[in-house]
């Protein structure tokens, strides 16, 4: 009756998240029970509800991609700017891989990162040449702004290693600024960045 009951819902329309949770409730009715002793046994242990389906991340197209990574201004945080997310985009980083990057994980002449990702898994991942190219730009500024023995490849303004959290800021700020969604995020660039590989 309960696999029946869920089968009909979700037949309905009913999501699987939603179901999950009818599920749960019934479960927990029968605990009740079983505790008062009305019943003998859970009748809803081992029904599973199908599995809700993944949404597919928003992405970037290549027109897209290029119109944000065009920064025609010349200051420091621009510069610095449009280095970090050529790095994301060239080589699929992560937020938290983009910004614990240091200077000596940049391999400029084999153009590899030295990254450590999940599960602290160390590997090394190609950077594209504008990418390479942007780096070496900020490179030549960046002294002007570093703490002394600061080791880490961008840095706030305040020369300290740059936060997740000014990435995303920074990032919000110059989809507004190139006419994209203002909803653009550094995940949607390394969701980007596989979908372009694959095309």
């Amino acid at each position: 009756q309960i696999r029946c009951f869920v089968a009909s819902r979700h037949q309905g329309g009913i999501s699987g998240r939603s179901l999950q949770r009818n599920l749960s409730a019934i479960r927990s009715f029968y605990y009740y029970l079983l505790k008062l002793g009305k019943v003998k046994k859970n009748p809803a242990e081992g029904v599973v509800t199908p599995k809700t389906p993944r949404k597919l991340p928003t992405l970037l197209d290549t027109d897209q991609t290029v119109q944000l990574l065009e920064i025609k201004q010349q200051n420091g945080l621009a510069i610095r700017d449009r280095a970090m997310l050529e790095l994301i985009y060239s080589s699929g980083l992560r937020l938290a891989e983009l910004v614990s990057t240091n200077m000596n994980d940049v391999d400029f002449s084999d153009r590899l990162l030295t990254v450590i990702g999940k599960g602290k898994k160390m590997r090394n991942i190609p950077i594209g040449k504008y990418a390479i190219k942007a780096i070496k730009n900020w490179l030549k500024i960046r002294h002007y702004m570093v703490n002394e023995n600061e080791v880490a490849l961008f840095i706030s303004q305040r020369g300290k290693r740059i936060s997740p959290r000014s990435v995303q800021e920074r990032l919000k700020k110059w989809a507004i600024k190139q006419g994209l969604p203002s909803h653009v995020h550094p995940h949607m660039l390394r969701h980007s960045f596989a979908s372009h590989m694959l095309e």
